[in-house]
């Protein structure tokens, strides 16, 4: 019998039961990762965190902006889309890290090596304060757990398929004035 720990990031303090809500696909989930080093890049949200950081007010549902992807070995893979973008998004940021023991997995797939998700809340049995999220993502690097592509690393093939993404991005975005906001910020060049 194969017995998983369950990994959910939030920068809220004190939860002891977590609850689904409404995401990306919009139904009531959880998310969780079978890995700890996975749930790294959720303790911050690029959109928000640049929001807020350049005062844009804004009170609706944050886009959710995941620059990230998995290797062929099923490492993790965090790409820079723009200059220093983990240092923008994930410095400085604390976090916790909640895990659970056992939850009743919803069947809903998604496309993420080691996720799970559940439609029921989820009790939890562990909690870790993550005091600098790009500190532990830099150890999570260097422990071999994931990789990371700096901006400068990247391809030109990359480079034309963020050109082509985040025109689309923004085309798509009329609803969502913080996701445009954060686009023009981080991609001038780009958005014009």
């Amino acid at each position: 019998m194969v017995i998983f720990m369950y990994y959910h990031a939030s920068p809220v303090k004190g939860i002891t039961q977590l609850e689904p809500r409404i995401s990306n696909h919009n139904i009531p989930l959880i998310y969780f990762s079978k890995k700890r080093e996975n749930v790294l890049v959720y303790l911050s949200n690029a959109v928000e965190k640049y929001c807020k950081d350049t005062g844009f007010s804004y009170d609706g549902q944050w886009q959710k902006w995941g620059s990230y992807g998995f290797n062929k070995d099923g490492r993790q893979r965090l790409e820079e889309y723009y200059p220093n973008a983990l240092i923008n998004t994930y410095k400085g940021v604390s976090g916790y890290i909640y895990r659970a023991e056992v939850i009743t997995e919803s069947g809903f797939e998604v496309q993420i090596p080691d996720a799970a998700t559940t439609s029921s809340p989820a009790e939890v049995t562990d909690v870790e304060f993550v005091p600098d999220a790009y500190k532990a993502i830099l150890q999570a690097e260097r422990d071999g757990l994931i990789t990371i592509v700096r901006y400068e690393q990247m391809s030109e093939k990359g480079r034309v398929w963020i050109v082509k993404t985040i025109k689309q991005e923004y085309e798509n975005a009329v609803e969502h004035p913080e996701y445009r906001h954060f686009l023009r910020g981080n991609f001038p060049d780009i958005i014009e």
